[in-house]
């Protein structure tokens, strides 16, 4: 037997009915900070902490794509 439910609501109704948290401001204040970050520019430190925090592995992989550009690919 197959049993076919159709639920009409909206992303708001559906993540309150299950019971997920509202990460709408959350997401605002991430937006709000790389607005500004980009607006004023990058200096470099901030650049490589992203890219640590961002990268596979973190640091380790921030350390092994450098050493790969150092060697230029080869």
């Amino acid at each position: 037997m197959k049993v076919t439910i159709d639920i009409d609501c909206t992303p708001e109704e559906a993540r309150r009915f299950m019971g997920l948290p509202d990460l709408g401001p959350i997401h605002d204040a991430y937006l709000d900070k790389m607005s500004k970050a980009m607006t004023e520019g990058l200096s470099p430190d901030v650049m490589t902490e992203m890219m640590k925090s961002w990268g596979p592995m973190g640091e380790t992989g921030l350390a092994m794509m450098t050493q790969i550009f150092k060697q230029g690919g080869k």
